[in-house]
């Protein structure tokens, strides 16, 4: 399924051991999840892991009975959704990309969740266990084959050629928006990215929420560019048969770098359904699930060993095979969330966004 702020509700019912049952219902709210043996888990997530969750929320209630009620919404609403409700807490589990994990644990919206995340490695988790990484993923961006010539580098985007055919998610909406900002002050500093998305604005249609709701515009080419997301692009090729190109740009000395990505989770506060929500969350975890993230979800197992096994790929049509060669950067996103509202302010005023 695309990204985009419109909210899903997936409820599925209580299970018979050999068959698996679901219903994915459009609404404007959470609405109430399907009944199931053991009770409920409201998961609040970002879009982007649908096809994921259809196969391992099933598993999950055919194993334990306790059936799970999704809404999915843009990263930033994620979050800003759980705070509103905080009189009346109605998620069990936070999903969401960073820094809005961070942010929502600095709101308060988060607490330890006690589950065993020893197969994570130390340094990408909250040291007081109240997030996870779940999946990882990478920033990308996507162009429609009929770019010619196809854009390669940073400046390529600048040429006339994109002028109202390009467009990125916004900062501090969108999780892969924010990225671009955050990725591209890495590279040039922050003066040098505003002075840089100052001239892209040119070729810029516009703000967009929804980074997903890029996606089709490019595959028809309506866009010739967009800003997206490894697991995110490759799910869509392989599942909605979207056609375009993912890279990465590089700079003028051809070296390519991403910003890891990844989506985290984490037990919200005043969680309904605590108990059943751990289990879910471990089982998310658990070798059995995370080796079918490279396949069912098209991103990157967040488990140590499950990574050892794969191995590194060349193949471009995988997550890893596709980084293969690109810089990784992860932020100190805790520094990234103390700064974040002055940058956005700074990137407003010079775009006009």
């Amino acid at each position: 399924m695309s990204r985009n702020t419109k909210l899903f509700r997936i409820g599925i019912a209580a299970i018979a051991m050999t068959t698996a049952a679901l219903t994915l219902t459009a609404c404007g709210g959470t609405g109430t999840a399907a009944s199931g043996d053991g009770g409920t888990v409201t998961v609040y997530s970002a879009d982007g892991l649908a096809g994921w969750y259809k196969t391992q929320f099933a598993a999950f209630t055919e194993e334990t009975g306790i059936a799970v009620n999704l809404v999915e919404a843009g990263s930033g609403e994620v979050v800003s959704r759980v705070g509103k409700e905080q009189s009346n807490p109605q998620a069990d589990v936070v999903v969401t990309l960073p820094p809005f994990i961070q942010k929502a644990d600095a709101q308060g919206l988060l607490e330890p969740s006690g589950i065993d995340t020893s197969a994570v490695p130390a340094d990408v988790q909250d040291p007081a266990g109240k997030y996870v990484p779940v999946v990882d993923n990478y920033l990308s961006f996507i162009a429609n084959p009929g770019a010619n010539p196809a854009p390669a580098t940073w400046d390529d985007l600048l040429t006339e050629q994109f002028k109202g055919k390009l467009q990125y998610s916004t900062p501090g909406q969108a999780g892969d928006g924010t990225a671009v900002l955050l990725l591209l002050q890495h590279l040039k500093g922050k003066e040098g990215a505003l002075d840089y998305l100052a001239k892209l604005q040119t070729n810029n249609v516009g703000p967009s929420s929804s980074t997903g709701k890029l996606q089709p515009k490019v595959s028809n080419g309506e866009l010739l560019v967009a800003n997206g997301d490894v697991q995110m692009n490759l799910a869509s090729i392989k599942d909605d048969g979207s056609k375009f190109n993912i890279f990465f740009p590089a700079e003028t000395d051809g070296k390519r770098t991403t910003i890891a990505l990844p989506y985290v989770m984490g037990l919200a506060k005043g969680a309904p359904h605590s108990d059943e929500a751990k289990k879910l969350m471990e089982y998310l975890l658990s070798e059995k699930a995370q080796k079918t993230v490279a396949t069912d979800a098209r991103g990157v197992s967040v488990r140590t060993d499950v990574r050892q096994a794969a191995g590194t790929s060349t193949d471009k049509s995988t997550p890893t095979g596709l980084v293969n060669g690109v810089e990784v950067w992860t932020p100190n996103w805790t520094d990234v969330l103390a700064s974040l509202d002055a940058d956005i302010a700074a990137y407003q005023k010079a775009t006009g966004n």
